[in-house]
Parts: C-alpha cells; structure tokens; sequence
C-alpha cells in the first residue's frame, strides 16, 4: 500500500510539473471541449485535426494572440494540453483501481479507507476544476483567470501533501516516531511553516496567473527600490492584492523571505532539543528545501522565466510542500507521544 501511495504521489508531483509546460507554454486553452471519456483520444487524422483546430481559432487567445499560427504550431501546444489531462485520467485509474482492490480484500479499512476514499474524490473534483479555470479564458479574454489557476494549482499541492501524508501513516509501528522532546512553540512553528508554504504557493500561483514575473527583472531591489511605488494603485484597495502585478510580486518576495527565515530558525530550535535524530533531518531538509527554492525563484525571475527555470520553480514548490509534509507528519507523531 505505501508503494502504491508513494507512487500515485509521483504522478502527481509529475502532473504538477506538466500543468507547468501547460501554462509556460500557453497550451491550456489549445482544447476548447471537456469531454472526460472521449477526450482522452486525440485526434487521428487530419480531418480530426483541422476540426479541433478551427475550435481554437473561435477563442480570443487565437485571435489575439495566435493569429497565422500554423497547423503544427497548434499540434505542439495542443499535445501538452492532451497529456496534461491524459495524465489526470491516469492518475484516477491508478489511484482508484488499487484502492478497490485493496477495499475488497480488507487490507484497507475504517477511517483510513474513507481518508483514501476523500482524495479519491478530491481528484475528481480537481478535474472539475481544471475545466472551470479552462472556461474562463474562452471567451473574453485570452488566458485563464488567476483566481482559477490559484485554485487548481493549490488543489493539486493539497492532493500531493495528502497522499504523503496517508504514505507516512501507512508505516509499520516499528518505524514511527514516538516520545520525542518536542516542544508546543516547535510544533506550532512546524504548523505555521506548513500553512505558510500553501499561502505562498498561492501567491505563486497569482504571479504566475498575471505573468508578474515577466515584470520587475531585478534583485533584490524592484524599479530601484525595496518597497516600489504602485503598491495600492488600484481601488479598491484590497484588490491590489490579487490583480496587481507590482503588489502581487513583492507580496510572493516577502513572504519567501518570512518562510525561509523562519525555517532556518526552527531547524536551529530543533538542533538545540529534539532527542530524535528525524525530526531533526527533516527540519534540516526543509530549509535546505526552503533556501533552495527561494535561491531558484531569484534565478528565474533574473532570467525572465524560461520555460526550464519556470518548471524547475514549480516543480520545487512541489518539493518543499512534500517536505513540509513529511516533517509535519513527524511533529504530529511526537505531539501523540
């Protein structure tokens, strides 16, 4: 059962990496349709190809944006569209087609089957919700909206972190983490990194949404200053926070240094107390992780997000959410002790 969850949590991590070339690419919105059992076959003659095409070219992003493309240039952005879905629907037949085996035999059951069961149902949803952030760029405007795109980037990062989690919890007892000298303002700090990862994922996810990393090409100073001018610029002022590009990007810049900063403090608290040689590896990972990803973030934003630092950027925020759910995981086990 672990190797099963461990390795639907690698086609997730996958998945996320793939939805990344997706939206680098501009290929979300090459399929106009969702279709969840007939879309899984692509097109197989040129007719089929030609019909699909002359949809795409109905959309905004098309006219705009796309104009005079090619028939083969439609084909490349079409094809990560297809595998990015493609690999969703595999993901449900690998995730669910064991779980039924494993219910019926009785080798999983009670509370963890219904855990099990919930992200079952938290990835159809997801697919759902990929279509409704897919819908909202095929008619008036020309990619999808940022709030959408928040909400199935953080989805999948949620799914991730709880197949890790039902991974770890799947242990034999021998290997668990018991009476552990953790103390409460360690395990809240552990909660607080946790939760401040997924908002900062969030604010990922808006960057990347506005394309607020094409902007502001420099660091550590932005337009020549540490706080840049046009902070609240629109009105209300509270929408600055989702739909300005300048505040949306040093909101994502702050608060990397706020998580990174605070990793590297509670690894040092853990060093000085926890009597577990894992619990102390795993905060060590995680701000390695934390530092890491922040040091890439720097890069790809100088480099103005080429499509392989941009997948990399995105890849590692899966990373350090896995990371961050492995330590958290051991912080809950020494709290039960």
């Amino acid at each position: 059962m672990r190797v099963w969850l461990w390795f639907c949590a690698a086609l997730v991590f996958a998945m996320i990496v793939v939805g990344g070339a997706t939206r680098l690419t501009d290929s979300g919105l090459s399929i106009t349709e969702w279709q969840p059992l007939l879309g899984a076959i692509p097109p197989l003659n040129d007719a089929d190809w030609h019909t699909a095409f002359e949809k795409y070219k109905g959309i905004p992003q098309y006219s705009v944006m796309n104009a005079g493309m090619s028939l083969e240039d439609f084909k490349a952005i079409y094809w990560w569209e297809w595998a990015h879905r493609f690999l969703g629907r595999f993901i449900g037949l690998a995730f669910g087609l064991p779980f039924l085996f494993f219910w019926l035999s009785g080798r999983v059951r009670g509370g963890f089957a219904l855990k099990c069961l919930g992200v079952f149902a938290l990835g159809g949803l997801q697919g759902f919700i990929g279509w409704y952030m897919v819908k909202s760029g095929l008619v008036d405007r020309v990619d999808v909206s940022q709030y959408r795109l928040t909400l199935h980037l953080i989805t999948a990062f949620a799914i991730l972190s709880l197949l890790v989690w039902l991974a770890l919890s799947a242990a034999p007892e021998g290997e668990r983490i018991r009476f552990l000298n953790v103390t409460p303002a360690q395990r809240l700090t552990a909660i607080a990194l946790f939760v401040l990862i997924f908002f900062q994922s969030a604010l990922g996810a808006l960057v990347a949404g506005l394309n607020a990393g094409l902007t502001y090409n420099t660091w550590p100073l932005m337009d020549g200053k540490i706080v840049p001018d046009g902070l609240f610029m629109q009105h209300p002022w509270y929408i600055n926070f989702f739909e300005n590009i300048t505040t949306v990007q040093f909101d994502h810049r702050m608060v990397a240094y706020a998580v990174v900063t605070l990793g590297l403090i509670h690894f040092v608290t853990l060093v000085r107390s926890a009597d577990d040689e894992r619990i102390v590896r795993s905060g060590a990972l995680l701000a390695i992780c934390l530092l890491a990803q922040m040091l890439l973030g720097i890069w790809t934003l100088l480099a103005v997000v080429p499509l392989s630092l941009g997948l990399a950027h995105q890849g590692g925020a899966a990373i350090v959410i896995a990371v961050a759910t492995l330590h958290l995981h051991r912080i809950a086990c020494a709290s039960k002790a």
